[in-house]
């Protein structure tokens, strides 16, 4: 098993991000910093808009994720509709 990440600035935009990964990834461990928060998985990460769009209450394009990531660790597919971290087996 191999565990990827993503890591988040801490901030009021990325509460709901941090709310929607942990509901579509209930395995998922967050590790909470002062200035960063961030989520492991094991294998793989998904991040889904719609789930993002559901909690903030408004449209929400994944390139947006980018203005708070701080680094991310794991193979990356990404489409309009959501963002895929994993390890090839």
């Amino acid at each position: 098993m191999s565990t990827v990440f993503i890591a988040l600035q801490t901030n009021e935009d990325t509460r709901p991000i941090v709310e929607a990964i942990v509901q579509d990834n209930p395995s998922a461990v967050v590790n909470e910093q002062p200035a960063m928060v961030k989520i492991d998985a094991n294998d793989k990460l998904v991040v889904r808009r719609e789930t993002i769009e559901e909690l903030i209450g408004r449209p929400y394009d994944l390139q947006e994720l980018q203005i708070n990531l701080i680094t991310m660790s794991g193979n990356l597919d990404q489409t309009d509709d959501e963002m895929v971290l994993y390890w090839n087996a």
